[in-house]
């Protein structure tokens, strides 16, 4: 675990990002009574403050002012936009009542759902000290391939899990136009797997012989 006076700059980037999701999600929808809206939150909030405690310090570093020789500063530049579109758009649902979701049972699978996502996201982050923000081999911090953990079983387990907390956030908030608003982030995420992948194969030693043993990019048996 990483000491609480290392953690808390990031824990602070985590918390401060929230408000302007949550200004997005209340001020769309109109009205601050919805209590899935307060829970779905409330897991970022804590996936704010356990993410950088089981994180080393160095990638909180790396993640919040990553080193030289980033590339596909287009994805940077594109993902902020794509990342809020959901946000809008399920408040804007909520709040027209264009395709709501009002069954408690549905709406609580579909948070576990965006709980688990972020909990393989943190798994990752744990277990892989170089998961940068950016594309980039990281030689001056000895970068090398990571094989344990969820990187076990696919490539790019931080990935995968941006489909359980997108397509989970919809029912959760109630808002089916949700996961559809998600699309352009997901195919998104999809380039960044393949544009990363790459790099690392051509790159980072012993990376092919990893991708020979963990076939699979982001879901085993398919892709």
């Amino acid at each position: 675990m990483v000491a609480f006076r290392q953690a808390w700059p990031s824990m602070l980037v985590g918390f401060l990002s929230l408000a302007p999701l949550a200004a997005l999600l209340f001020g769309c929808a109109g009205r601050l009574d919805l209590p899935w809206f307060w829970a779905y939150l409330g897991v970022w909030a804590v996936s704010a403050v356990v993410g950088p405690l089981v994180t080393d310090p160095t990638l909180l570093s790396e993640r919040l002012h990553p080193g030289p020789g980033a590339k596909d500063p287009v994805f940077t530049l594109l993902m902020g936009p794509l990342f809020v579109l959901p946000f809008i758009v399920a408040g804007l649902d909520v709040r027209f009542h264009w395709s709501s979701v009002t069954s408690a049972t549905v709406r609580a699978l579909g948070l576990a759902v965006v709980a688990t996502g972020l909990a393989v996201t943190m798994w990752a982050l744990a277990v892989n000290r170089f998961f940068s923000s950016v594309i980039r081999i990281q030689t001056e911090r000895g970068h090398r391939v990571i094989s344990s953990g969820p990187y076990r079983w696919v490539r790019h387990p931080g990935y995968a899990a941006a489909p359980l907390v997108f397509v989970g956030m919809g029912y959760a908030l109630g808002s089916r136009w949700e996961a559809l608003a998600a699309v352009p982030l997901m195919l998104g995420v999809l380039r960044r797997t393949i544009r990363e992948d790459r790099v690392l194969h051509d790159e980072l030693p012993g990376y092919r012989d990893y991708a020979a043993k963990v076939r699979y990019r982001l879901l085993p048996g398919v892709w």
